[in-house]
């Protein structure tokens, strides 16, 4: 498989022997297998993919098969099919998507002609399927997903203008200088400068794809239909030139894009001759299939004849015959180049127009001008026409060395140079980038040279919103009911949404229903606010507020000025009716209260949920669904406290009633089992802990360590993550990660980050002061015969 230039997060391998082919149904699922963090599994269509109606060639797909709310995994894998006895005899392909809930499973439907299968083909001597049958092998790539990158919503006009926004973009020295222009001054209603700013700022800021049609009005056209792409750029810097004059940015558009050109004219039968020097900002190369950008190159600087109603217009002398010669004097830093294709190109053709990754522009240069300067060129981005989907594309290395980013309106997704060519049936723009400019031109931008005003602008319009699930609580291991801005626990964070603050309730409502693919009439949020030092629920949000803003509910609902903290509550059955704040359900006894249960046996703390509760029955009634989850036995006992803030807890009397020992909407009640005093003396002398009080109690020494194998992807665990105390020993924290990894501790070894110096085992330091400014430790495991 060729290389992404993408960090591998793991690889693995899995075979799938098939018999009895010709007796196999229309449609089979292989055995499930485990890659990275969740289950796989191999889907064929041996008769053919009848959902395409295609009956000659064999299906194969890789399937997901772990069903979850946020599937969002890049593999890149290789698909098998080989003969069980002479492994050599085989047929592949290769591929990468990102699977999601919508596309959990890709693959191949013409893997292969069925036919050819049978029988020795295509210079093999055996046949893939021999005695009815064969192998089928997946190699798995899991790739971390490109973060950092976000997409720009469709305004499903103009297909090309979101993809050139990315292009131009991912250009940070053009950004830098658009936002040193003053927008201040600019107080018209139509600016396509004020546009920009404001789009790539949001690029810069924002967790979600980010809204583009403003910037139709700013262009200062009514009806936004620009066909042409030269012309849409060309208008857009015309505007940015003019608004830069006399601020820092002065000149940016020229120093990016402008080179220089000589034109050349001799006439043949008269004395006469024409040359001019002129700048240019960018090259349009007529092509056709088959043709390279070498060959365009050539084309365009080899002598032309000008005859015919081609001759040229030699003042007095009138229409001549004459010779006409372009040399380019020099290139830009940045090089954009236009593709029209020849009328009768056939896009669906393999013979497409070929361009490299690299190229050295030197033998294109003026044989008068000085070559001393670097002409080699690195290909940064492209934009690219799907002719399936009649859709643009843009394909960005914002980071010229890794690998392709392809931006497709809100879909952010990993590419193969390779791919640009297989899935596009041809490129329209080119830009290369000097490698001597590459680091100025796409260095990232400090937050300090984004202007003020765009900050504050940003605070007025727009408020971060935070959304629990009962799968974070359940997956939180510290205090509360998930991690607010807590940089020790990473993990399990509350879902991210920026909205508008003009935005209703009943709007995000559908926002939070599709995000989470959960019917809206089964969605209930409660409001988390600060009470007593700690983030607890308070009350749902009624139906009262569906028609206010969200800003219009965060400052009736919220006790100070802080972001909106939200749980969602998934109801088993709909909503019969409205939620309002004067109905009887919220006036009953019943209260909300969340459960977590600590494991003295794994030193672990989970969240079981939450559970509603008459507020006059008895702490103990809860004891049989305890029971019940955690699948005890009918008599065991527990020991049960209250949480409260800064780690502390109260323990709680079973046979008192919810009201008397105060509990209320929101409350968080922990549980273990009650320990015999030989379980106790056994967790004392391992030198564990054995009850919920020294749990809470260590953890505000709790510290999130990651560790990553010496090799990489290609150790079976590339890395993980362990909470541990900041007072472990060496020999503590090795135990631990021995315990994960289930080994020998005597095996492992560990390597600080910083500096890397492979740690001493009798080292006596604790894991804070190994550790110094990093969290992370890389461990090897060696071989126990060494």
């Amino acid at each position: 498989m060729p290389d992404l230039y993408h960090n591998v997060k793991d690889f693995q391998y899995h075979t799938w022997h098939v018999t009895d082919w010709k007796n196999l149904e229309k449609r089979l699922t292989g055995p499930e297998f485990k890659v990275g963090s969740g289950n796989w599994r191999l889907l064929i269509f041996p008769m053919g993919n009848y959902n395409y109606h295609d009956e000659d060639h064999v299906g194969i797909y890789l399937d997901f098969v772990d069903p979850y709310n946020e599937l969002h995994i890049t593999a890149q894998f290789a698909l098998i099919m080989w003969n069980q006895e002479e492994p050599t005899k085989f047929v592949s392909h290769d591929t990468y998507h990102t699977f999601t809930n919508l596309e959990s499973d890709w693959g191949f439907t013409e893997f292969h002609d069925k036919d050819k299968l049978f029988t020795p083909a295509d210079g093999r001597t055996r046949p893939i399927i021999e005695n009815d049958a064969c192998n089928i092998s997946v190699l798995i790539r899991i790739l971390e997903d490109p973060t950092g990158y976000i997409g720009l919503k469709s305004q499903r006009v103009n297909t090309f203008l979101n993809p050139v926004l990315q292009l131009l973009y991912y250009l940070k020295y053009l950004q830098k200088t658009l936002y040193q222009i003053p927008i201040e001054s600019d107080k018209s209603a139509k600016s396509i400068t004020s546009a920009l700013q404001r789009i790539f700022y949001q690029l810069n800021v924002s967790d979600t794809e980010v809204e583009t049609t403003e910037l139709t009005k700013f262009f200062g056209w009514d009806t936004f239909n620009m066909s042409d792409i030269r012309e849409f750029i060309k208008v857009l810097e015309d505007d940015l030139e003019n608004k830069m004059k006399n601020t820092k940015a002065d000149g940016t558009i020229n120093k990016l894009f402008a080179g220089t050109k000589k034109t050349y004219i001799k006439c043949v039968n008269v004395d006469y001759e024409y040359q001019c020097i002129e700048d240019y900002y960018d090259i349009q190369f007529t092509v056709n299939e088959g043709e390279t950008l070498d060959d365009s190159f050539m084309k365009f600087i080899q002598e032309e004849d000008l005859v015919g109603n081609n001759k040229y217009d030699a003042e007095r002398y009138g229409l001549q015959v004459a010779k006409k010669r372009v040399a380019f004097e020099s290139f830009p830093p940045v090089l954009r180049i236009y593709l029209n294709y020849d009328a009768e190109t056939d896009f669906t053709s393999d013979n497409r127009y070929g361009f490299p990754a690299e190229i050295d522009l030197q033998k294109y240069l003026s044989l008068e001008v000085d070559k001393s300067k670097s002409c080699r060129y690195l290909l940064y981005g492209v934009l690219a026409y799907n002719s399936s989907n009649k859709k643009y594309s843009a394909f960005v290395r914002p980071e010229i060395n890794r690998g392709w980013i392809k931006f497709n309106d809100d879909k952010v997704t990993l590419e193969s140079f390779g791919e640009i060519f297989r899935k596009h049936n041809g490129a329209y723009m080119l830009i290369y980038i000097c490698d001597s400019d590459v680091n100025e031109i796409l260095s990232p931008i400090p937050s300090e040279d984004i202007p003020k005003c765009l900050h504050e602008e940003e605070s007025d319009l727009y408020m971060q919103t935070l959304v629990v699930t009962e799968e974070i609580f359940k997956s939180h291991r510290g205090l509360d009911i998930a991690d607010f801005n807590n940089e020790q626990y990473p993990f399990y964070e509350p879902f991210q949404f920026k909205i508008s603050k003009e935005i209703t309730y009943s709007a995000f409502k559908m926002m939070i229903s599709v995000k989470f693919e959960i019917p809206i009439d089964q969605i209930k949020l409660w409001v988390i606010n600060l009470l007593d030092n700690t983030t607890k629920l308070q009350e749902p949000i009624t139906d009262d507020f569906l028609d206010k803003s969200m800003e219009n509910v965060r400052t009736k609902l919220v006790n100070s000025y802080e972001e909106l903290k939200l749980y969602m509550e998934v109801l088993e059955k709909p909503m019969k009716k409205q939620l309002n704040s004067n109905d009887e359900s919220l006036q009953n006894n019943e209260i909300i209260i969340f459960l977590k249960y600590f494991n003295p046996d794994v030193q672990s703390l989970e969240g079981l949920g939450h559970l509603y509760v008459q507020i006059n029955s008895r702490i103990d009634s809860i004891f049989p669904i305890i029971r019940k989850k955690m699948k005890l036995s009918p008599k065991t006992l527990f020991d049960i406290y209250e949480e409260f803030a800064s780690y502390t807890i109260k323990n709680m009397m079973p046979e008192f009633t919810f009201q008397i020992a105060g509990i209320q909407n929101g409350d968080i009640i922990c549980v273990q089992k009650t320990l015999t005093n030989i379980e106790t003396q056994k967790l004392v002398d391992a030198g564990r802990i054995c009850n919920i009080a020294q749990f809470y109690e260590s953890l505000s020494m709790k510290i999130v360590v990651q560790f990553k194998s010496k090799f990489g992807y290609k150790d079976s665990i590339p890395e993980f993550n362990l909470v541990l105390n900041k007072n472990m020993t060496y020999e503590n924290v090795v135990r631990q990660i021995a315990i994960y990894l289930n080994t020998d501790p005597s095996r492992l070894r560990l390597t600080s980050e910083y500096p890397k110096k492979e740690i001493d085992t009798t080292n006596s330091q604790t894991l804070s002061e190994i550790l110094q400014s990093s969290t992370c430790l890389y461990y090897e495991i060696f071989d126990a015969n060494i």
